[in-house]
C-alpha cells in the first residue's frame, strides 16, 4: 500500500510528520492503548484501498499484496529542497516540486555487479520540513538535503548526507573525497544547449562515477526549510544528476516518519475496514482474480491479529471471490485461522508458508526478539499439515557466519522435515538500504569480531557477493536434496497436500527451492528483507 492514497493524519503526535488541519479529510479513527498490549499504540484507520498493485519494475514474483497491518518503517526524512532537478524519461529535468505522480523518469536497477538505468514511474510525492544540509561537488553541483537523505557513493553503496541519526546511532555518511554515483550535468556530445535545457538521455547506459562528482563538501545550513521527496517504482531517482535513494526502502512504511526499531514494536497501524474493502474490489469486473500475497511486508498473523481478527474476512473475501492467495507469516496465530483456509483451499489455490531461520532459540530472540520461537513455528507447521494442508518453510535469512554453518543448516533442515514441511526454500540475507544501518548496528553490538567479514560480504550494498551466494548454495542443495526437499512446496489447489510443490505466489514458470527470483520474508525488529539465491 502507498500511505498517500490513504490520507492518514493525527494531531497529537502519535504519527509525526501529519497535519492537523487534514484531519477532517483523514483516514485516521482512532489511536489506542491497552493495557492487554503494553508500550503499542495501535493507529485505526478506514483503509481506502485493500489491494496493492506491485510496481512494474519490482523483482517480485507476485502481482498483488493486501497488508492488513503497517508494523514497521524507517526514519522517512529522505527529501530534497524543492529546485532540486529530477531527470525524467525522456532526458528533460524538472525540478521536484513540480514533479507528479505518474510522471516517468530515470531510475536505476542491478545490472551484474553494477546498474544500469532504466524508466520507472512516480508512485508517490510529498513535502515536509527539515534541517537543510548543503553538499557540494567538484563540478559546482550543489546539492541541498536533510541530513538522513542517501546518494549512492562509488564502492560504498547508500550513504546518508549526515552521520549522527537522531538517538546517537552512527551511520554510513558521505565524506570529503566520495564520488557518488551518477550522469552529472554532462552534455550529449556535440550539444552547446543551457544547463537548464540540455538533455540527459542515460536510458540503458550503466551508472558510473566521474570526477566531477567528488564531494568537497557537507555542511550544516543550520535552518529548517520545506523539501520535497518522491517514490518510484526503482526506489531511487536522478536528482542533480546523482543517484538518489527516496523515502521508501520498503515503500510501504516509511512515510509515517517512524523508526525501524522502536517504532516498528510499538506504534501499529490497523485497517480495520480491509476485509469490506476488498471484498468491493474483488466484486469489480475488471478484477482478473490474479494470486494475491499476504505476509508480504508486515506480518498478517502479527499480536494485532489477536486484538483486530482481520484475516478471517480477508481469506473469505478472497476465496469467495475465487481468488487464489498465500500467506507466509511466523506468527503461531495462523492456527486460529486453519479451518476457515482449509475450507477456502477446496475452491481455490492456497499456499502457507512459515518464515524460519534458525533451530537455536537463544539466537533466535537475540536476532528475533518478540517473535515465536523455532519450537512453536515448527509446531505450526506440524498443525497446517494436520489440517491437510502444504506448508513450505522459508529457511530466511541465513546470516554468515551466525547460521550458515552446515551444522546449523542440518539440524534445521532436520527439523523442518520432522515437522511434516512440504518444501523448502533458503534465502540468504540481503540488507537494503536503510535496514543495512540497523542490522550492522546490532551485530556490532552483539557478534563486533563479524563487522569485517560482514563488510567484506556486502560489499556492493544490498547483496552479498555472487561468490558468497555460490558458495552457500552449494552448501544448500544437497542438504535440501537430501530431505527431499528439491522443490518447494508452499501451494495447493483443491486440498491437495504433495510434499513438492511450488514457492510461488503465481505461476510464471518452475522455481526450484533456491531459485533466482525474489520472496518476501522479514528479519523482525530491524526490518531486513531477504532474496532468493
Amino acid at each position: 500500500m502507498r500511505w498517500d492514497a490513504q490520507s492518514v493524519t493525527a494531531d497529537d503526535g502519535a504519527l509525526p510528520g501529519l497535519d492537523r488541519t487534514d484531519l477532517a479529510r483523514a483516514g485516521l479513527v482512532r489511536s489506542v492503548r491497552t493495557p492487554e498490549f503494553a508500550g503499542i499504540t495501535f493507529h485505526e484507520v478506514l483503509a481506502k484501498s485493500a489491494l496493492s498493485k506491485v510496481p512494474a519494475a519490482s523483482r517480485m514474483p507476485f502481482g498483488w499484496t493486501v497488508n492488513p497491518y503497517r508494523g514497521c518503517s524507517h526514519a522517512c526524512r529522505y527529501c530534497l529542497d524543492p529546485e532540486t532537478l529530477v531527470l525524467l524519461a525522456d532526458g528533460r529535468q524538472k525540478p521536484i516540486r513540480d514533479v507528479m505522480v505518474g510522471d516517468q523518469i530515470v531510475g536505476t536497477e542491478p545490472d551484474g555487479e553494477g546498474r544500469r538505468y532504466v524508466t520507472t514511474q512516480v508512485l508517490a510525492r510529498w513535502p515536509t520540513v527539515r534541517t537543510a544540509y548543503r553538499v557540494v561537488l567538484a563540478d559546482g553541483t550543489e546539492l541541498v538535503a536533510s541530513g538522513e537523505h542517501r546518494f549512492l557513493a562509488r564502492g560504498d553503496g547508500w550513504k546518508h548526507v549526515a552521520r549522527q541519526r537522531p538517538g546517537g546511532a552512527q551511520r554510513p555518511s558521505l565524506t570529503q573525497g566520495d564520488h557518488l554515483m551518477g550522469c552529472g550535468g554532462r552534455r550529449p556530445r556535440g550539444a552547446a544547449t543551457p544547463a537548464s535545457a540540455r538533455p540527459l538521455e542515460v536510458v540503458g547506459d550503466t551508472v558510473t562515477s566521474w570526477a566531477g562528482l567528488r564531494v568537497v563538501s557537507v555542511e550544516n545550513l543550520g535552518f529548517e526549510q520545506e523539501m520535497v521527496d518522491i517514490t518510484t517504482g526503482t526506489g531511487d531517482f536522478v536528482a542533480n544528476g546523482v543517484i538518489s535513494h527516496n523515502c521508501f526502502a520498503r515503500p510501504t512504511h516509511e512515510y509515517l516518519d517512524l523508526d525501524a526499531g522502536k517504532d516498528f514494536d510499538s506504534e501499529v497501524v490497523v485497517k480495520t475496514n480491509v476485509d469490506d474493502v476488498l471484498r468491493a474490489e474483488l466484486a469489480r469486473p475488471s478484477w482478473r482474480r490474479e494470486a494475491v500475497a499476504l505476509g508480504t511486508n508486515t506480518d498478517p498473523y502479527q499480536r494485532a491479529e489477536g486484538r483486530y481478527r482481520l484475516m478471517p474476512g480477508i481469506i473469505t473475501a478472497l476465496a469467495d471471490s475465487g481468488t487464489p492467495f498465500s500467506i507466509l507469516t511466523k506468527g503461531t496465530l495462523l492456527r486460529r485461522d486453519l479451518s476457515l483456509i482449509a475450507d477456502a483451499a477446496e475452491r481455490v489455490e492456497v499456499g502457507l508458508g512459515v518464515s524460519l531461520a534458525f533451530v537455536d532459540e537463544e539466537l533466535q530472540q537475540a536476532v528475533e526478539p518478540g517473535t515465536p520461537t523455532p519450537r512453536a513455528r515448527l509446531d505450526l507447521v506440524r498443525a497446517v499439515r494436520d489440517a491437510g494442508l502444504p506448508c513450505g518453510v522459508m529457511v530466511a535469512p541465513v546470516l554468515p557466519w551466525l547460521t550458515d554453518s552446515t551444522d546449523h543448516l542440518r539440524r534445521l533442515l532436520d527439523a523442518v522435515a520432522d515437522a511434516g514441511a512440504t518444501g523448502v526454500t533458503v534465502v540468504p540475507l540481503h540488507l537494503k538500504p536503510g535496514t543495512r544501518e540497523w542490522y550492522l548496528e546490532w551485530l556490532a553490538q552483539d557478534h563486533p569480531h563479524l563487522v569485517a567479514g560482514y563488510e567484506r560480504v556486502f560489499t556492493r550494498g544490498t547483496y552479498a557477493l555472487k561468490g558468497y551466494r555460490e558458495w552457500l548454495w552449494d552448501r544448500v542443495r544437497p542438504l535440501l536434496d537430501e530431505r527431499g526437499f528439491g522443490r518447494s512446496g508452499h501451494r495447493s489447489g483443491s486440498g491437495a497436500t504433495g510434499r513438492h510443490g511450488e514457492l510461488r505466489p503465481h505461476d510464471e514458470g518452475d522455481y526450484p527451492a533456491g531459485s533466482m527470483v525474489e520472496a518476501p520474508a522479514r528479519w523482525a525488529g530491524a526490518g531486513v528483507e531477504q532474496v532468493l539465491f
